[in-house]
């Protein structure tokens, strides 16, 4: 699987932002577990300011002194369940989103050892999931939220995994993965940052 997707990256162009605005990006994390791969996914605390108890990527705002948005998300990787970037191996981006907050957010997407161990930062996090990548492609959805944004309404899946709901942004980047990787065919409409260009 992970070489299938490595294959699909290569020859993907994905769609670039550039609104002038604050930037951040997020680390999609892929096991080279021979059994499947699994996806690290996070859990915010509840006493977050925001996006609290949400589940997400690893990644967060780009700093100043950030030399590009690859480093800020493995970065914020290692401070947030301590990955080291050297055990990390990019494997190319997806396309760029505008979150809620209207920070422009790039997902990387890299492969990692399957018996690496992560530690969640305690001071944001509260768990950290090892979701089987299989889970999402047999699209095992909870419901599909239909959010409204910059007038227009989009139809997004969600899911539940060990009691927490995958939604939103990193429900948008996981189809996209999926798509892109192994056509799992879940339908997307095209979001409203991207139709705008």
């Amino acid at each position: 699987m992970i070489s299938q997707l490595k294959q699909r990256l290569v020859g993907y162009a994905p769609r670039t932002l550039d609104n002038g605005g604050p930037q951040a990006s997020v680390l999609i994390a892929l096991t080279d577990n021979p059994a499947g791969p699994e996806v690290i996914l996070t859990r915010r605390c509840d006493h977050l300011s925001t996006h609290s108890g949400e589940i997400a990527f690893p990644g967060g705002k780009r700093d100043d002194t950030d030399p590009d948005l690859l480093f800020t998300a493995l970065r914020e990787a290692q401070e947030e369940v301590g990955l080291d970037p050297d055990r990390v191996e990019i494997i190319g981006s997806l396309g760029d989103l505008l979150s809620k907050h209207m920070l422009q957010v790039r997902p990387y997407v890299g492969v990692i050892p399957s018996d690496i161990e992560l530690i969640p930062n305690l001071d944001e996090l509260d768990r950290i999931h090892r979701v089987p990548l299989s889970f999402f492609l047999d699209d095992h959805r909870h419901h599909t939220d239909k959010i409204r944004f910059r007038g227009m309404t989009h139809y997004v899946p969600a899911y539940e995994y060990e009691g927490d709901i995958i939604w939103g942004l990193t429900a948008y980047m996981l189809v996209e993965l999926l798509n892109v990787g192994f056509d799992a065919r879940i339908p997307m409409k095209t979001r409203p940052e991207h139709s705008l260009r």
